[in-house]
């Protein structure tokens, strides 16, 4: 049969391109023909319209809103998260089938419709009939998607300009250094870097803020939300503001596009009314409301975090890394993951010494790098333990977690997860916990192996990095040797 395919996950890094691969071995496993778009960070080729006229069905693993959609009009599909593929592509391949053999598609066929359109807001898909907290989780999965593309190009230019220009250029005249730019000096380089860096992590609250909003509302929440997320900044409320932001914001907007209104005003609501109804009243909450509170609460969780010294924050270096690992690149890691990121934007990258914050994120770095690289080591030591497609997966998984993409080992997890999870999370909780009691550091928010060079004291990071690699392989291959063995036929009765 012939199948086309469209794969996107929020953040349009591993999940996109994974569930692409594992449905094109399937299809080919399965003698089928398959061509998948994927809808992923690094942009998509779209798929031949011709190659969609000759398809038997469509299948949609997609954690987002697919673009284009009408260009598979009339054509029976299956929808399907994006992590669906990855643990058992084949079956959505049968699927899919079932679905082209069906004079009625189980899934239904998509209505005729232009074939082309305008591309949908890129909004996390929401299921019909989700439950109120499903929504919530996946409008600040939208939010924090979109922020972490600032947060990696922001932080390691910072971390970069510290390592050319030294940690002085934090005190550097921006005008000084634009208008007086040697391109022969070192300080000079560092100190730009340090400036472009510093502008880029000037958005991540607006950003996560009007994200969300645009999660909620759509176009009409993107104004409000980043007023919202840059009012945040402007009282001091930092990542919880942005939060706070995005939900007043999107809610917003969404009641005002709602509103019955007469037609001759219907035409400038979404351009000037909305906009600015929702951004007065989004304004008016942050910076007179809830504005001053959540910064106190912030201040207060700042100097809980920076007060953080010996058994506390290996213990809390443990509990993150056990986060990082339990659902690979999920809600808990995300949460994480921003915890640690909002420590660094907090305090400023540029703070002198080697604050908790800055132990916090290298410990989140390193055990969300230890679940792919421990099942790598699995697979290298013990070969039979693990399936052809699973060894594949293994030399694969060496450059994913070497370059901090935890999602490497999803494969794994979906294909054994009350073995393989365990054992990740028991090595990511030793991690996390070896990198605080090691008092290593790290300013940038991204990059594994390939930015050790902006780590403080890198080889005691190294250290905790492989000790937590052996236990997770080590985990791993103790528990798959607890599999029972095959139970044996029951012997046929006799014959009368």
């Amino acid at each position: 049969m012939r199948f086309v395919a469209v794969t996107s996950c929020p953040t349009g890094i591993a999940h996109t391109y994974m569930a692409a691969e594992a449905l094109e071995q399937a299809a080919r496993a399965a003698g089928h023909e398959i061509a998948v778009e994927t809808q992923g960070a690094a942009g998509s080729d779209p798929i031949d319209p011709a190659v969609i006229a000759a398809a038997d069905a469509v299948i949609y693993a997609a954690d987002l809103e697919v673009k284009e959609k009408g260009r598979f009009a009339g054509k029976p599909f299956v929808d399907v998260g994006v992590k669906a593929p990855i643990a058992d592509a084949a079956a959505v391949l049968e699927r899919a089938a079932a679905a082209a053999a069906e004079e009625d598609a189980p899934d239904g066929a998509e209505p005729a419709g232009p074939l082309t359109g305008p591309a949908p807001a890129p909004a996390t898909k929401v299921e019909a009939g989700a439950g109120i907290g499903t929504r919530i989780r996946q409008w600040l999965m939208t939010g924090v998607s979109y922020m972490i593309p600032f947060v990696a190009a922001g932080g390691i230019l910072i971390a970069l300009g510290f390592m050319v220009g030294g940690y002085g250029i934090s005190e550097a005249d921006p005008s000084v250094v634009i208008d007086g730019f040697d391109p022969l000096s070192a300080h000079a380089w560092g100190a730009l870097m340090y400036l472009t860096g510093s502008a880029v992590f000037g958005f991540l609250v607006p950003v996560l803020a009007g994200f969300i909003a645009y999660a909620i509302a759509d176009r009409p929440g993107l104004v409000p939300g980043f007023l919202g997320g840059a009012a945040a900044l402007t009282v001091g409320a930092g990542f919880l503001g942005g939060l706070a932001a995005g939900f007043i914001a999107g809610f917003t907007a969404l009641w005002l596009t709602r509103l019955k209104v007469p037609s001759a005003v219907r035409g400038i609501m979404p351009v000037v009314v909305t906009p600015l109804l929702a951004s007065f009243a989004t304004g008016f909450a942050m910076l007179v409301v809830i504005g001053r509170p959540l910064a106190a609460l912030m201040d207060g969780l700042n100097g809980w975090l920076g007060s953080l010294t010996g058994a506390s924050l290996v213990l809390l270096g443990a509990l993150l890394g056990a986060m990082m690992a339990f659902d690979m690149g999920g809600p808990l890691n995300k949460v994480a993951y921003t915890f640690a990121t909002a420590g660094l934007t907090t305090v400023g990258a540029s703070a002198a010494g080697d604050r908790p914050e800055f132990t916090v994120m290298a410990a989140v770095m390193a055990a969300g790098m230890t679940p792919p690289l421990g099942l790598a080591l699995a697979t290298a030591v013990r070969k039979r333990a693990f399936t052809e497609a699973e060894r594949e997966n293994g030399k694969a998984a060496w450059v994913l977690g070497a370059s901090f993409i935890t999602e490497g080992a999803i494969p794994f997890a979906a294909a054994d997860p009350l073995r393989v999870i365990p054992a990740l999370v028991a090595g990511s909780a030793a991690t996390g916990a070896l990198t605080a009691a090691f008092g290593a550091s790290l300013r940038a928010p991204h990059g594994g192996v390939w930015v050790t060079p902006l780590i403080g004291d890198p080889l005691m990071f190294l250290l905790a990095l492989v000790i937590g690699t052996g236990i997770t392989a080590g985990a791993v291959l103790a528990l798959k040797g607890l599999r029972r063995p095959a139970a044996e036929p029951a012997p046929e009765p006799a014959a009368a």
